[in-house]
């Protein structure tokens, strides 16, 4: 597996996303939106930042789903439990699930346009909601991988090792 950040993420957004995921690891969704910190991150970093991690739960999706030969199913459920279609979720998981999907079909200009067209006009709460599923996505991924054996990032690994 090539490295996402290779050449493409500096590494202090690196550095950044594995803060936010051990802090999420803990369970803490505010440290890990601290640590994120989107209010010193310039909008352009904000997008990198959702790009490295959207990109790593896509490489993590088609090892999962056996390079396509066993597909991955993304769902999406409501406040109680309901599964609902994409076109009825809240935007950020909306935005969240078009972009991981524009990754995983190898179309990454087609993820940075939603997430352009959403982070341009979200509020707040909208850009954490985001950052977050994203980030919850990363943990789960990853650790379904980890479970399996199958490889995990790096930067991601060390992050979530005990």
């Amino acid at each position: 597996m090539t490295p996402v950040h290779e050449d493409r993420t500096p590494p202090r957004l690196v550095e950044t996303a594995q803060r936010a995921l051990l802090a999420m690891r803990l369970g803490d969704d505010a440290g890990a939106l601290e640590a994120a910190a989107l209010e010193a991150l310039a909008a352009d970093d904000t997008r990198e930042l959702m790009l490295l991690l959207f990109g790593t739960c896509s490489e993590m999706v088609t090892t999962l789903g056996d390079g396509g030969a066993a597909p991955v199913k993304v769902q999406v459920f409501d406040a109680e439990g309901e599964e609902v279609p994409i076109d009825d979720a809240d935007p950020p998981v909306r935005t969240a699930v078009r972009t991981l999907l524009a990754e995983v079909h190898g179309n990454t200009e087609d993820a940075r346009q939603q997430l352009e067209i959403a982070l341009d006009n979200a509020s707040p709460d909208e850009v954490e909601s985001l950052v977050v599923q994203a980030l919850r996505w990363t943990m789960r991924l990853s650790t379904a991988c980890l479970e399996r054996g199958l490889p995990v990032e790096p930067w991601i690994a060390e992050a979530l090792s005990d």
